[in-house]
């Protein structure tokens, strides 16, 4: 089964052709990074027209990178939310019309639904062996800039949230607070970067919820932290800006990985998928590790090129839905809000 897979959610124009949910055959995705640095964060009306210039030639691509033709595809899948509804619109609009122009089946995806299913696509681990798919049931730690969650997922489709952000979401913390630090956008790979020989001990910043037995999360406090702390000092330089980044990433990558623990625990799953743009950060990917090792629980945690927005987890998500019988009409419109 080839699906391709179409997603515009934000700031990334992607597509993909994936084969029976798990075989990538191809992944193109036009990053608007560079047209959004200027202003230290994503521009909704800018990006929605980055993505009007950019959908048809990467949907071009995609299929000829994939060797096919667009005949040869058994069904659409796009990202019908959450999302900027401006650039959800011009996924959902140009998926409808291809898959009205084309006669094939039609499947709307959420967001998050797509960052689960990054998972189960073929890739290989780090020692270089075939990646296993993760098992039924599992906990999901979904981490971005938009989410920050703990779910517990039975089957494709059926899910239950288990703890979530009270204010902002991981992946806002990292870019905030690289902004703060003068670090540009995004500030979560800069972040990443500096902390990779910064001392995690130099700075001393708190962990949120500390004394509560739950599996909810609080990333404001911290964020907080950061800024009362910038204002009485100047802006650390050099090694001292590696230590401060070291510090800031531990502080948030301490809380993921103890309330991922307590979850696993709690609900009796040997078996943790980590998603969303976070799971790139190598901080965070390092402490899982040494957790899953200690803990004795199964890790799987895509490449980064699949935890990052891209379409090839849509149409492995799409699959799941397509072979369940979901099908969407072309009255299908988008929701910025759609929850999992």
């Amino acid at each position: 089964m080839l699906v391709l897979g179409v997603e515009t959610s934000c700031d990334e124009t992607a597509a993909a052709v994936v084969e029976d949910g798990r075989r990538v055959r191809a992944n193109v995705v036009a990053s608007q990074i560079a047209t959004h640095a200027p202003f230290g964060g994503v521009v909704p009306e800018v990006a929605s027209r980055q993505h009007v210039a950019t959908i048809v030639p990467v949907l071009q691509r995609a299929v000829s990178d994939a060797g096919l033709t667009f005949r040869d595809l058994d069904a659409i899948a796009v990202t019908a939310g959450p999302g900027l509804v401006g650039a959800l619109l011009v996924g959902v609009e140009t998926a409808k019309a291809l898959a009205f122009a084309l006669g094939k089946p039609l499947v709307a995806v959420n967001h998050l639904a797509g960052h689960l299913a990054a998972a189960f696509l073929e890739h290989a681990t780090p020692d270089g062996q075939p990646q296993v798919p993760p098992t039924y049931p599992h906990l999901a730690l979904l981490v971005s800039g938009g989410h920050t969650a703990l779910i517990r997922i039975d089957a494709p489709g059926q899910t239950r949230l288990l703890g979530s952000t009270r204010d902002d979401a991981s992946g806002e913390a990292f870019d905030k607070v690289g902004k703060m630090l003068g670090l540009g956008y995004p500030g979560g790979v800069a972040i990443d970067k500096r902390a990779a020989t910064g001392n995690p001990h130099a700075v001393t910043l708190p962990r949120a919820l500390p004394g509560r037995d739950d599996l909810d999360f609080s990333f404001s406090g911290l964020k907080t932290a950061v800024a009362t702390l910038l204002a009485r000092r100047a802006l650390p330089e050099g090694q001292e800006m590696n230590d401060f980044c070291a510090s800031f990433q531990t502080a948030v990558v301490d809380v993921l990985v103890r309330k991922s623990r307590r979850a696993l625990v709690r609900e009796g799953l040997k078996s943790l998928v980590v998603c969303g743009g976070v799971a790139a950060n190598r901080g965070l990917r390092a402490a899982l590790a040494t957790a899953a090792a200690e803990d004795g629980f199964a890790l799987h945690i895509p490449p980064p090129k699949y935890c990052t927005d891209n379409a090839a987890m849509i149409a492995a998500a799409g699959t799941q839905l397509f072979e369940r019988g979901a099908r969407a009409g072309l009255d299908l419109s988008v929701d910025p809000g759609l929850p999992l």
